[in-house]
C-alpha cells in the first residue's frame, strides 16, 4: 500500500477516488515552520518561530503514532504492535532542551511540548522531559538547526536591544507558542479542510481603509452645526491627527464626555499606524453594551468584513452574508482582521492563559495598536501584571497603547499602596494628546454635579425622582433598582435595566429609551438602573441621580445628563440609601470612600481632581492580589498553568440562567432536543442571566428551574420572569396563596 512507507502527519480520504491522501511529517514540519517564521519575524525572532515548526511534531516519527494513526484510519498495519501511550510532543521538547540547555526551556521545550495540552508549569515540565527519552526510531541525525543562529537572532531581537527585564520572558514564551499554534493550526487546515482555510484573512490594510474613515469624517462635519461643542470635537480631532506623528509609545486621550473621543480616538490610531507600517488596530473596551455600539459604528464605516467583533453577546451567525459569516468565524480564532473590537477581559486573560485557543491570537497583537477605552475601569487588583504586560508588549512587540476617558486614571510613576512592600511600579512616561491649555473640561462643562452624603430612604429618593418628568437614576445593585423602580407611580412611564434582564431584554429596553427620547410627545420618563448605562450608552437626561459611589462612577453617570449640551446646565445629584443600610460594599466602598476623602469644594470634573482621587483609591488598594508575580516572574520557574488560572478578571460565581423572552424557549426545546451546538449557545447567550448562588438556590427551591442539559439551567416558569425587571426572587406562587 502507498501509505506504508510514509511518515504521516496528516490524511483523509479523497471523496473524487476513495483513496488516501497524505500530507507526510516533513511536509507539516516545513509548512508550520515557514508560516511561523513570518509571524515571528514581527518581533525580530523568525529563526526561532522557524525552529518550533521543524520541531514540534517530530515525535510523529515515533512507531506507537504511525501505528495509532494508520489503525485510526482504518488502514492495516503489519508486524510488532504498539500498545504504548501515543503522544508525540515530548519528542520535540528533548530535542529543543539538547540542543540549546536547559536555558531556553520556555522559548523552545515548552512551547513544544505544550502545543496540544497547553503550557506547563515549570516543574512539570522538568519531569516531562527528565522522565522521558526519544525513541530510537526518531531520526535526530538530519535535524538541521542552526543553534548558532538561534543565539545571534537572539541577541539580536528586542528582548536583548531593548534590555528587556527577565521577569517579561513569559510573555515572549507565549507569543513564540502563539507564533506555533496559529502555524501549527492553519498549516493543517490548509491541507485538511482548504475550503476554510481559503476564506481566512482579510486583504484589507490600515491604508486602505482610512479613505473610509475621512469620508466619513468629512460627511458629519459637513452636516454638523456651528456650535461651540462641535468646534472643540474637530480640534480634539485635529489634535489627534497632529500627535498620530509621534514615535510608538504609550498615549493617552483625557476628553471629557460628549467631546468626540471615539472617532478621534480612530484618527489616531489609523494614521499611527498607518506611519509605523503597523498591521491592526485592536478596541478594547470593558462594557459589552459600549462594544456593541462602538462596532456598529466601526462596521457603518470600513464595512462588516473589516471588522471583527469578539465578545461573549456577539453571535457570528447573525452576519447575514454567508462568506462574511464564515470568515468572521475563523478570525475570532486567531483575530487576523484589521480592526479588532473585543473586551479587556477577553484581551487581558489571553495575554496571561496558558491555553492554546486563548494564545493563539497573541502573536497578532505584535506591531498593533491597541485602544484602551474606559481605562479607569482597569481592575486595581490585578494593575500590577497588567501594566506590566502592556509595557512588556510595547518594549518586545512593536505596540502602541492609547488610553482614553474622561476619567484618566494614574499609570505613570511609582505608587505607594496599602503594603509598602507591593508598590504599584507604572509606565515610565505617556504622552497625553490634549495640551493643558485646552481646558477641554472648562469648554465641555454642561452639569452641575450636587453630593449629598446623609442617608436617604427608597421612599424619599422616589418621591425626589418623581418630581422631574424625565430622569435616569443609576443604582449600585439590583435590589436598589427594583425598590426604587416598584415606588415609582405606575400611573406614568417608568423603566427598569438591570443584569436581572437578559442581553436581549436589556437591548430592546434601550433601544425603547432612545426611542421616547427622541419623541417629544412623550413628556416624562423615568430610568432606575445599575451601572450598566454608566458609561457608553448614549442617552441623554437633563436630570442625572447616582448612587454614592467612586468619582470615576459619578463622573461616568454625569455623562449621561445633558450629553449634547441641550440645556444651559445639567444636575446631577449624588445621594446615599445609607438610611436603608444599603451602604456600598466591596470595590464600590473602597472607591466611595476615597471620594469622601477628598476636599468638600473640590472641582470635581478638575484632572487634578481626578488626579488626587485616584492617588487617595490607589493607597487603600493591593495591586497584585493573586500574586501573579509569584508565578511568572522568576524566568526560570514560570507557572504557565497556576497564573492562568488565577488571573481571572471577573470573580464570577453566578449560575447562567436561560429565561423565557422572545424565542428563547423554542431553542431550549431545541437543545434539550439535539444537543449543544456552537450557534445555538451564541443565540442562546442573548437570552442569559446570570444568578448568584444564592438566588438560584432560591429559585431552584419554588421549582423554577429545569435542568435541560447537564449544568445548562432555564428558568422553565415564565411567571418567575418580569416583563419590565427581568427575573423576580418572589415566589409568585406563595404570592397567589396568600392573595387568594
Amino acid at each position: 500500500m502507498e501509505t506504508e512507507n510514509k511518515i504521516i502527519s496528516h490524511l483523509y480520504i479523497s471523496k473524487e477516488d476513495g483513496q488516501y491522501v497524505i500530507q507526510t511529517n516533513e511536509e507539516h514540519q516545513k509548512g508550520v515552520a515557514t508560516i511561523a517564521s513570518k509571524f515571528a519575524k514581527e518581533f525580530g525572532l523568525s529563526y526561532w518561530g522557524y525552529t518550533l515548526g521543524m520541531l514540534h511534531d517530530k515525535g510523529k516519527e515515533r512507531a506507537a503514532f504511525q501505528q495509532y494513526i494508520r489503525l485510526a484510519n482504518n488502514i492495516p498495519i503489519s508486524g510488532k504492535k504498539y500498545y504504548e501511550n501515543h503522544q508525540h510532543a515530548f519528542v520535540g521538547g528533548i530535542i529543543a532542551k539538547n540542543l540549546m540547555g536547559k536555558d531556553i526551556f520556555n522559548l523552545l521545550a515548552n512551547p513544544i511540548v505544550s502545543h496540544h495540552t497547553g503550557l506547563h508549569d515549570w516543574i512539570d515540565l522538568e519531569n516531562i522531559l527528565e522522565e522521558k527519552q526519544i525513541p530510537e526510531e526518531i531520526d535526530t541525525a538530519n535535524i538541521n538547526i542552526d543553534t548558532a543562529l538561534l543565539h545571534k537572532e537572539f541577541l539580536a531581537s528586542p528582548f536583548i536591544q531593548n534590555k528587556i527585564d527577565l521577569k517579561y520572558l513569559h510573555h515572549l514564551s507565549r507569543m513564540l507558542y502563539s507564533c506555533l499554534i496559529d502555524a501549527d493550526r492553519l498549516d493543517t487546515e490548509q491541507f485538511m479542510d482548504k475550503a476554510s482555510w481559503q476564506k481566512r484573512g482579510c486583504s484589507a490594510t490600515l491604508a486602505d481603509l482610512l479613505p473610509s474613515l475621512e469620508a466619513y469624517i468629512q460627511a458629519l462635519q459637513s452636516k454638523a452645526a456651528d456650535t461651540e461643542v462641535n468646534r472643540i470635537r474637530k480640534k480634539v480631532m485635529e489634535q489627534c491627527d497632529k500627535m498620530s506623528a509621534g514615535e510608538r509609545g504609550f498615549y493617552s486621550l483625557t476628553v471629557p464626555t460628549g467631546g468626540g473621543k471615539t472617532l478621534s480616538s480612530l484618527v489616531w490610531a489609523m494614521k499611527h499606524a498607518i506611519r509605523h507600517g503597523m498591521n491592526r488596530i485592536i478596541i478594547a473596551i470593558p462594557y459589552t453594551s459600549i462594544i456593541v455600539q462602538t462596532a456598529g459604528i466601526l462596521k457603518q464605516i470600513f464595512g462588516e468584513e473589516n471588522v471583527l467583533e469578539h465578545h461573549s453577546n456577539f453571535n457570528p451567525d447573525e452576519i447575514k452574508d454567508e462568506e462574511k459569516r464564515e470568515k468572521a468565524k475563523l478570525a475570532t480564532d486567531n483575530w487576523d482582521y484589521p480592526i479588532i473590537v473585543t473586551t479587556n477581559v477577553q484581551l487581558f486573560e489571553s495575554m496571561f492563559s496558558n491555553k492554546p485557543s486563548s494564545c493563539r491570537k497573541l502573536h497578532n497583537i505584535a506591531n498593533a495598536v491597541i485602544l484602551l477605552d474606559e481605562v479607569q475601569t482597569l481592575p486595581i487588583d490585578f494593575l500590577q501584571p497588567i501594566v506590566d504586560a502592556m509595557k512588556a508588549y510595547q518594549k518586545l512587540f512593536g505596540v502602541s497603547i492609547l488610553f482614553t476617558t474622561a476619567s484618566q486614571p494614574v499609570l505613570n510613576g511609582l505608587i505607594k499602596g496599602t503594603n509598602p512592600r507591593e508598590d504599584f511600579i507604572g509606565i515610565e512616561h505617556i504622552t497625553e494628546i490634549i495640551p493643558p491649555e485646552l481646558a477641554l473640561h472648562e469648554k465641555l462643562r454642561r452639569v452641575e454635579l450636587k453630593i449629598d452624603n446623609t442617608g436617604k430612604t427608597y421612599d424619599e429618593i422616589a418621591a425626589t425622582l418623581s418630581r422631574y418628568p424625565k430622569v435616569l437614576c443609576i443604582v449600585n445593585t439590583r435590589k436598589d433598582a427594583k425598590e426604587l423602580y416598584d415606588r415609582l407611580p405606575d400611573s406614568e412611564l417608568k423603566v427598569h435595566l438591570s443584569r436581572m434582564m437578559c442581553p436581549a431584554h436589556i437591548g430592546e429596553t434601550i433601544h425603547l429609551i432612545k426611542q421616547i427620547l427622541g419623541d417629544e410627545s412623550q413628556p416624562v420618563i423615568r430610568i432606575i438602573a445599575t451601572q450598566l448605562v454608566e458609561a457608553g450608552v448614549d442617552i441623554d437626561f437633563p436630570i442625572v441621580f447616582r448612587q454614592e459611589a467612586g468619582l470615576d462612577s459619578i463622573l461616568q453617570a454625569a455623562g449621561r445628563c445633558n450629553r449634547e449640551g441641550k440645556n444651559k446646565t445639567g444636575q446631577t445629584f449624588v445621594f446615599s440609601l445609607s438610611a436603608e443600610g444599603r451602604v456600598p460594599y466591596g470595590a464600590i466602598r473602597t472607591a466611595n470612600n476615597a471620594r469622601i476623602s477628598l476636599p468638600v469644594h473640590s472641582d470635581w470634573f478638575a484632572s487634578s481632581t481626578m488626579k488626587a482621587y485616584f492617588l487617595q483609591l490607589y493607597s487603600r488598594e493591593t495591586f497584585d492580589k493573586k500574586g501573579i508575580k509569584d508565578y511568572l516572574y522568576k524566568h526560570d520557574e514560570i507557572n504557565f498553568k497556576q497564573a492562568s488560572e488565577a488571573f481571572k478578571l471577573i470573580d464570577d460565581d453566578s449560575i447562567s440562567v436561560i429565561v423565557p423572552w422572545e424565542s428563547s424557549m423554542d431553542l431550549a426545546a431545541q437543545l434539550k432536543e439535539e444537543g449543544c451546538t456552537y450557534s445555538l449557545m451564541k443565540q442562546l447567550a442573548q437570552y442569559t442571566v446570570g444568578v448568584r448562588r444564592s438566588d438560584f438556590k432560591k429559585l431552584n427551591e419554588y421549582g423554577a428551574i429545569e435542568e435541560v442539559l447537564t449544568g445548562i439551567y432555564v428558568l422553565s416558569d415564565r411567571a418567575q420572569y418580569n416583563k419590565d425587571t427581568g427575573i423576580s426572587l418572589d415566589n409568585h406562587w406563595m404570592e397567589e396563596v396568600l392573595m387568594a
